[in-house]
């Protein structure tokens, strides 16, 4: 039950570092939600959990059984990129912003957060490395584990996207730009954290 807890957690904060970043999927749900309500933040997320999914499946199905001989340099490059997007997380929230300038609106929200999502490189860079890393790391205590890891990150994506539709759609943003660059900060030491236990696991 304990490991349970922990890997949805770990899935939820790393989710939530993923989903916080400005990209075109944080994009696409504004502009759908300067005509619509609360409801687009849960339907991007929904076209965002297929993109999600569909690698899930291949890591548990073929990436996970190529990859096993190869653990520990997951592990190590997982890690690493931890560290990696931690810094440029917390380098990107001193000009982050809710307010930028958007620009046209999406028609069909689950469609939005599936095409931002596979057009975005963060995306990939981010499911190549951290993403394929911690589910793999999840699979050694079993699917349900790993699956579990992918309920928490979904949390995560469900609860931000839902939270900035929210707050468009009522004409006034929930949160300050300040707030936005300090949460954003808050989760770029924690990747920067768990990146340092995950690499410090393979000296043990």
């Amino acid at each position: 039950m304990y490991d349970v807890l922990q890997t949805f957690l770990l899935g939820l904060v790393i989710g939530l570092t993923g989903a916080l970043a400005p990209g075109p999927t944080l994009v696409a749900t504004i502009n759908a939600s300067i005509a619509g309500d609360w409801k687009i933040g849960p339907k991007v997320t929904v076209g965002h959990m297929i993109a999600e999914s569909v690698i899930f499946l291949l890591i548990v199905l073929g990436l996970a059984t190529l990859a096993l001989p190869y653990t520990t340099i997951i592990a190590l490059t997982g890690g690493t990129a931890l560290i990696v997007f931690g810094v440029l997380t917390i380098t990107g929230s001193r000009r982050a912003s809710l307010n930028g300038p958007v620009t046209g609106t999406v028609s069909n929200p689950y469609l939005a957060g599936l095409v931002t999502s596979a057009a975005n490189p963060y995306f990939w860079i981010w499911w190549l490395t951290i993403g394929s890393a911690m589910v793999i790391a999840g699979l050694t205590g079993g699917i349900v584990l790993a699956a579990v890891f992918m309920v928490g990150h979904w949390c995560a994506d469900l609860g931000w996207f839902t939270l900035v539709s929210t707050g468009v759609s009522q004409g006034k943003t929930i949160l300050s730009d300040s707030s936005y660059r300090r949460i954003m900060g808050v989760c770029g030491i924690f990747l920067i954290l768990f990146g340092a236990y995950y690499l410090s696991i393979l000296w043990v």
